[in-house]
């Protein structure tokens, strides 16, 4: 049987009502904000989001704020008629998608600032990018107000910004993280895998191999810095072009440990090209 058609608001004022109409009869609602080009890990993002409320929304928006000059905005998948199938044929409730000028009206002069855990990893390859993040995520969730907003674990220095984010700002919701979502050979899943090559996607996946490894190492007494060595050099030899980052960092904050053996609560942090396609993942150890 297929779905319904999912109703779709694009206005901060359409969405606000929705929510309020939600509240008002005394049903909690969650938010799983996303970039589009959905697959399998948004789709739990929205189950995971059922289990902690009633309502579930979904957003839609390729946020340019969160781009580098030289990055993928122009040529990053979108196809919301799909993406508003496979929300509904998951049982979301609400898709809002909003133009960049609905999100950044004329004169729009805001910045968010997340210090410290947006620093390292990703903040330091992609100057500028959790700015973006935070300012994006920030808007998203005072426009839709949910009680439970879900953000998947594969950006697990995005979650920890937000997580930050939300706390520091004093926001009324709660930040889940969502497990990665994964396919058959571990590859996190990721809308960018469609840019991989046959070849390349073979090569792909075996970056969460390479995670898995150094986490055994780390557990059985290996100093840090033989971890990171470790790893980058498996990467090289599985077939990685650039590496911007492969670290050992402490779980919550992303501070560096430093070179010697680390107890944890460890996340070990990947990023690496195959050609021009940037592929990230991470894993507790």
């Amino acid at each position: 049987m297929t779905a319904p058609p999912l109703p779709i608001v694009r206005t901060v004022a359409d969405l606000r009502a929705q929510v309020r109409a939600w509240k008002a009869e005394g049903l909690r609602v969650a938010m799983a904000p996303t970039m589009g080009a959905l697959h399998e890990g948004h789709l739990s993002l929205v189950r995971l989001g059922q289990a902690k409320a009633d309502k579930v929304l979904a957003s839609v928006f390729v946020n340019p704020t969160q781009f580098g000059p030289n990055e993928d905005f122009d040529r990053y998948p979108r196809d919301e008629a799909g993406d508003a199938a496979l929300l509904a044929s998951a049982g979301c409730d609400l898709l809002y998608a909003p133009t960049v000028s609905e999100m950044y009206p004329q004169g729009f002069a805001t910045r968010v600032t997340v210090s410290g855990v947006s620093e390292p990893l990703d903040g330091a390859a992609r100057p500028g990018h959790f700015e973006g993040v935070a300012t994006v995520v920030s808007k998203l969730l005072n426009q839709a107000q949910p009680d439970v907003a879900v953000f998947g674990e594969k950006d697990y220095q995005q979650l920890q910004v937000i997580r930050r984010l939300a706390l520091d700002l004093d926001l009324p919701v709660e930040i889940v993280g969502a497990p990665t979502a994964r396919a058959q050979d571990g590859l996190a899943l990721s809308s960018r895998n469609a840019y991989l090559t046959p070849e390349q996607r073979q090569i792909a996946g075996r970056l969460n191999v390479a995670l898995k490894d150094a986490g055994e190492r780390l557990r059985g007494g290996a100093t840090v810095e033989q971890v990171e060595a470790t790893g980058r050099a498996a990467l090289e030899r599985y077939g990685f072009e650039k590496i911007d980052y492969f670290e050992v960092r402490h779980a919550e904050d992303l501070s560096h440990p430093g070179p010697g053996p680390f107890a944890g609560p460890a996340r070990i942090l990947a990023a690496a090209f195959l050609g021009k396609t940037r592929l990230i993942d991470n894993m507790a150890a």
